[in-house]
């Protein structure tokens, strides 16, 4: 809906918001399910590709915790900083397609390195584009989602996609690259996809200005019969709130589980169980399944029963995965295990995303999200790995498992702290 203002200027009238749901809320469901798919493609290649280059480049497990770490730390640096620059300038679409292309490229030239020194920096590069595409995605696809859909998009967004892109997908293809061609090939063959996402994202994305004259914040159900929420909340305001406080810290312990889960999982299973290379991409597929289904399945069910459930039901089988990796030695039935306890993801996007979204105004939403996610990465994401690997170095790999059980363990308690924020619970819909 387009209104029209005494100060508006005709550059100002020019601008047609996005619509909410309709045509609109499928076409940006699917670029933006492709572009963070791709994201996550990206940042576990290195993962998946870790036993091929471990030895070539002479790295040992505190370096390949380093570098499944460092893009955790530039992501969050850039989440936050770019999170809010995106509130405070009230644009988006430029902010998403620079870094599709930043990306794109750094993961690139990684296929150049020589060592560890500079195989660490593109990383680091790669990590800080990336960090800038949730923050800018999860706000557009908060808008154009009509209420019933929400946690469902959004979860389709940041887990689904990343899943079929990064744990289906990723393991396929780049094992497959590499044992045919060479570690190298595999990063340089990301150039081809992520030409193709900008352009995509420049045809098909439309601009989001929440504060701009020809933009309308339709009355949306959130939190009561019907929101409205206290636009004039500060951001020291909405970080007081109790559920973006336990969302940080969830933040933490999560990318704990799912970051040195991922990092550590490929060496285990490779050099403490001996898996080939035909049974590590099964296993390890296992994981994208789960991804892929519970990404969605998890948000979408927190529609229905509410957020609280679903975040304590569904983290309580992620604390069973990483034991699962310890635990079975057959990869059709560690294939099987993880398809079914792998669910972290899908609670990634509710206590990231959907419940902060729904807790504080839209235009501290970015800022937020960049924030919880940026805190998680720093700590979880970086700093965890790291020790995770220096305590594999020195009391063997079964370590980095037990850790991420135990992370996700925390998240389980810190769960039933969660304020109900589901509009189909709290009497926004009917």
């Amino acid at each position: 809906m387009t209104t029209t203002s005494p100060s508006s200027t005709p550059a100002a009238d020019e601008y047609a918001p996005p619509p909410r749901g309709g045509a609109y809320e499928n076409v940006l469901l699917a670029v933006l399910f492709a572009t963070f798919g791709f994201v996550f493609f990206d940042r576990l290649a290195l993962n998946f590709l870790s036993p091929y280059f471990k030895e070539e480049l002479g790295l040992d497990n505190a370096d390949i915790g380093l570098l499944g770490g460092i893009p955790a730390l530039t992501w969050a640096v850039s989440g936050l900083a770019v999170g809010y620059l995106s509130d405070r300038t009230d644009r988006r679409k430029p902010f998403l397609v620079g870094a599709v292309v930043a990306f794109t490229l750094f993961s690139t030239l990684s296929g150049l390195v020589g060592g560890f020194a500079s195989l660490l920096l593109l990383r680091a590069l790669m990590g800080g584009a990336e960090g800038a595409v949730l923050p800018i995605a999860q706000p557009m696809m908060i808008h154009a989602s009509t209420p019933r859909r929400r946690g469902l998009n959004m979860g389709l967004v940041q887990g689904a996609s990343a899943g079929l892109l990064g744990g289906i997908l990723g393991p396929l293809v780049t094992v497959q690259l590499a044992e045919s061609f060479g570690w190298r090939v595999a990063f340089f063959a990301t150039v081809v996809p992520g030409a193709v996402l900008t352009l995509v994202v420049l045809r098909f994305v439309r601009d989001l200005r929440l504060r701009h004259p020809g933009f309308v914040e339709e009355v949306t159900e959130i939190g009561g019969a019907s929101e409205q929420r206290d636009t004039t909340m500060t951001l020291a305001a909405a970080l007081r709130t109790r559920n973006v406080v336990v969302c940080l810290a969830m933040s933490v312990f999560y990318l704990t589980w799912f970051v040195t889960t991922q990092t550590f999982a490929p060496l285990y299973l490779d050099e403490i169980k001996g898996f080939n290379s035909t049974e590590l991409s099964l296993a390890l597929t296992g994981i994208g399944v789960a991804w892929v289904v519970w990404g969605a399945l998890v948000p979408g069910i927190s529609d229905r029963i509410g957020r609280r459930p679903a975040m304590i039901g569904f983290t309580a089988l992620a604390v069973v995965a990483p034991l699962a990796i310890l635990g079975i030695d057959s990869p059709w039935l560690l294939f099987t295990a993880l398809a079914v306890t792998y669910t972290g993801l899908g609670c990634f996007t509710l206590m990231m995303a959907t419940i902060p979204a729904e807790t504080v105004p839209p235009q501290l939403v970015a800022t937020c999200l960049g924030l919880i996610m940026g805190v998680g990465e720093v700590v979880g994401g970086f700093i965890a790995p790291w020790v995770a690997g220096l305590l594999s170095d020195s009391f063997g790999l079964q370590v980095s498992m037990l850790i991420s059980s135990g992370a996700a363990a925390v998240v389980l308690v810190l769960s039933f702290t969660l304020r109900e924020t589901a509009p189909s619970r709290t009497g926004a819909v009917g």
